[in-house]
C-alpha cells in the first residue's frame, strides 16, 4: 500500500511537470539554434497545422506561421513572401512525409556545422550569414525555391508509414480548371498565363481609370476651394495614385497566376520599379502642396526670411524625395545600398574636389538668407552688375538687369563682394544742374531760385529738411543752378515720375518768369564797323568806374550780400 502511494505521488508530479512544460508562452521564439532545432520546430508546427485543419482549430492553423519562420525567404519580394512561404512550407512537408521518416537523433545538435542536408534529398538546412536573421538555421533559399519542383517529382508516391501523412495539401485551382490546351507552353509560359497577363493588364488599366475618376470627383466637390490643402492634395495625387492602384493589382495578379522562376523575378522586378517610380512621382508632386502651405504661412509673418526659405525648402524636399526614393528602389531590388555607397568612397576625394564650388555656393546661399544683405525684388549693384534680384537659389542668385538680360552670380562670389543695395535707401537723391541764358537778370535769377525752392517744398515726395537750390557757377554758355534734394519713394518708376514732375514744374516756372534755358552756343562780338567809333571809348567815365565798385562794398547803396530778398535758402528759414 505504501509503495502504491509513492508511485501515485511520482505519477502526479510527472503529470504536473509535463503540463507545466506544455504551457509555453505565446510569445516564445521558434527554436532555430541548430539543424535539429529547426527540423523539430518545423515538423511540430506542421503537424499542429494539419491537426488544426482536421479539427477546424484556428489556433492550431496559425502554427503554419511558425513553420514559415523556419524558411529562409530573404530572396523573395516582401509582398509575396507570406504566400510563397505558405506554399513552400506545405509542399516541403508533403515531400518529406513521402520520402523519409525523420529520425531526429541523426540530425546534428551543434551549431558548428553550418550546413546539413536531409538524407537522400536536396533539402538543406543552413546557417544564415547576413541580414536580420544572421546565425539562425533555416531551410535554405534554394530549398524554398525548389519546393514545387520537389513535390512534382514525389506527388505520386504514398506517405511513409510512421510519418505525419502530409500537411493537408489540396490540388490548386489551375490544375483542376485549366484545360489541357491552356497548360501547353508558349514562349516559356503556359498559354493560360499569357491570357492571364493580358487580362491583368486590361484590369489594371481599368483600375487606374476608376482610381483617377474617384480623385476627380473629390476635385470637383472642392472646386470652390481651390486654395485649400485638400483640393491641391487631390490634384497632385490624382495621376500617380491611379498608377499605384494599378500596380497593387499587379501583385495580386502574380499571386493568382502563380509565376515561378525567371518569369516571377522579371514581373516582380518590373512591378517594384513601377511602384517605386509612382511613389516618387506622387511624393514629388505632393511637395508642391507642402510648398503652397508653407507659402501661405510665410505670408502671414512680418519677416521676409521665411519667404526666401520656402523656395529653398521646396528644392531641398524635391531633391530629398528623388534621392531617397532612388535609394529605396535600389534596396528593394536586392542591392545593398550601404555597401554601394561605401564602394563610392574611392571616388569620394575626386567628387569632393569637383563639388567644392557647389558646396561653397550652398553655404553662400545660407549666409545670404541669414545675413539678408538683399531680398527678392531689391535693386542691387554688385561690381559692374546692376539690376533687380529675381531669385535666390542654391548655387546662384539671378539678377534682371535694366537691359532686361538676366545675370547669374554665384552665391560664393556674392558673400565676398561689396553689395550696394539701392532698394534699402530711405530716400533717393535727386541732383541736377540747370543752365539759363546770360541774358537773365539778377532779379529774374533770384526769383527763379525762390520758385524752385517752393516747387520742392510743394512736392509731397521730397524731404523738407534737407534740400538745396543755389546759383552755383558761371558756365561756358549758361548760368548754372544746382538743385539737390531727396525723394521719399521706394520704386525706381516712382523716382522717375517724381523727377519728371519737378522738372516740368521748373519749366513752367521759367516760362512764367520769362527765363530761357541755355544750350551750348558761341557768340561773335563785332566791336566796330568801318566809320564808327569804339563804344568803349564813348562810355568810358573814369570817375564812374571808381565809384561803382564802392557801391557794392560794405555799406554801399548797391551792396546786397544776402540777395535782393526774392530768394531765401531753405536751410535759413525758420
Amino acid at each position: 500500500m505504501k509503495l502504491l502511494s509513492i508511485v501515485l505521488c511520482l505519477a502526479s508530479a510527472i503529470t504536473f511537470n509535463i503540463a507545466a512544460w506544455g504551457e509555453s508562452s505565446p510569445l516564445a521564439p521558434v527554436k532555430l539554434d541548430h539543424p535539429r532545432d529547426t527540423m523539430l520546430s518545423y515538423m511540430t508546427a506542421m503537424e499542429d497545422y494539419k491537426q488544426g485543419l482536421e479539427t477546424n482549430n484556428d489556433a492550431l492553423k496559425d502554427r503554419l506561421n511558425d513553420a514559415i519562420r523556419c524558411l529562409n525567404l530573404s530572396d523573395i519580394p516582401f509582398v509575396l513572401r507570406q504566400e510563397r512561404g505558405r506554399e513552400a512550407a506545405i509542399l516541403l512537408k508533403e515531400v518529406i512525409d513521402r520520402v523519409i521518416v525523420i529520425d531526429y537523433e541523426r540530425i546534428p545538435e551543434s551549431s558548428e556545422e553550418k550546413r546539413w542536408r536531409l538524407k537522400d534529398t536536396e533539402i538543406v538546412i543552413s546557417q544564415v550569414q547576413e541580414g536580420d536573421r544572421v546565425g539562425e538555421f533555416l531551410f535554405s533559399t534554394e530549398t524554398v525555391y525548389r519546393a514545387p519542383e520537389f513535390f512534382k517529382k514525389v506527388k505520386t508516391l504514398t506517405y511513409k508509414e510512421g510519418s505525419g501523412q502530409g500537411a493537408g495539401y489540396k490540388e490548386p485551382w489551375d490544375e483542376k480548371l485549366i484545360p489541357s490546351w491552356g497548360k501547353k507552353p508558349f514562349l516559356g509560359l503556359p498559354k493560360w498565363k499569357w491570357l492571364g497577363i493580358f487580362a491583368a493588364i486590361l484590369i489594371s488599366l481599368i483600375i487606374k481609370v476608376l482610381g483617377e475618376m474617384v480623385f476627380r470627383v473629390g476635385i470637383r466637390l472642392l472646386s470652390q476651394r481651390e486654395d485649400s490643402f485638400r483640393y491641391r492634395a487631390l490634384v497632385a495625387l490624382e495621376k500617380p495614385m491611379g498608377l499605384v492602384l494599378a500596380t497593387a493589382f499587379g501583385y495580386i495578379a502574380l499571386q493568382v497566376l502563380k509565376f515561378e522562376g525567371v518569369a516571377l523575378a522579371f514581373f516582380v522586378t518590373a512591378l517594384q520599379i513601377l511602384l517605386s517610380l509612382c511613389l516618387i512621382w506622387a511624393a514629388y508632386r505632393f511637395s508642391d502642396v507642402i510648398t503652397f502651405t508653407l507659402t501661405r504661412v510665410a505670408e502671414k509673418t512680418d519677416t521676409d526670411l521665411d519667404d526666401h526659405l520656402v523656395p529653398l525648402i521646396t528644392r531641398s524636399l524635391r531633391i530629398f524625395v528623388v534621392i531617397v526614393g532612388t535609394l529605396v528602389t535600389i534596396q528593394n531590388l536586392g542591392f545593398n545600398v550601404m555597401s554601394l555607397l561605401a564602394g563610392l568612397g574611392l571616388g569620394g576625394l575626386a567628387f569632393a574636389l569637383a563639388a567644392k564650388d557647389t558646396a561653397a555656393n550652398l553655404f553662400g546661399s545660407l549666409m545670404i538668407l541669414l545675413d539678408r544683405p538683399f531680398k527678392v525684388g531689391d535693386w542691387i549693384v554688385v561690381g559692374k552688375d546692376e539690376g533687380k534680384v529675381e531669385d535666390i537659389g542654391f548655387r546662384s542668385t539671378r539678377i534682371r538687369t535694366f537691359y532686361n538680360s538676366q545675370i547669374s552670380v554665384p552665391n560664393s562670389v556674392l558673400v565676398n563682394t561689396n553689395i550696394d543695395n539701392m532698394g534699402r535707401r530711405d530716400a533717393r537723391r535727386f541732383k541736377t544742374t540747370i543752365g539759363v541764358t546770360y541774358s537773365t537778370t539778377a532779379e529774374q535769377l533770384e526769383a527763379f531760385l525762390e520758385g524752385i525752392k517752393q516747387i520742392l517744398r510743394a512736392n509731397p515726395s521730397t524731404r523738407k529738411d534737407n534740400f538745396h537750390v543755389s546759383f552755383s557757377e558761371y558756365g561756358n554758355s549758361s548760368l548754372n543752378i544746382l538743385i539737390y534734394c531727396h525723394l521719399l519713394v521706394t520704386e525706381y518708376g516712382e523716382e522717375l515720375l517724381e523727377r519728371q514732375n519737378i522738372l516740368l514744374e521748373i519749366m513752367r516756372l521759367a516760362q512764367k518768369l520769362g527765363i530761357e534755358f541755355a544750350f551750348p552756343t558761341q557768340t561773335l562780338h563785332v566791336e566796330t564797323f568801318p566809320g564808327q567809333e569804339n563804344p568803349k571809348s564813348v562810355n568810358s567815365d573814369s570817375q564812374r568806374l571808381r565809384n561803382v565798385p564802392r557801391e557794392f562794398g560794405p555799406g554801399g547803396v548797391e551792396s546786397k550780400p544776402e540777395g535782393l530778398g526774392y530768394f531765401v535758402p531753405a536751410f535759413k528759414e525758420t
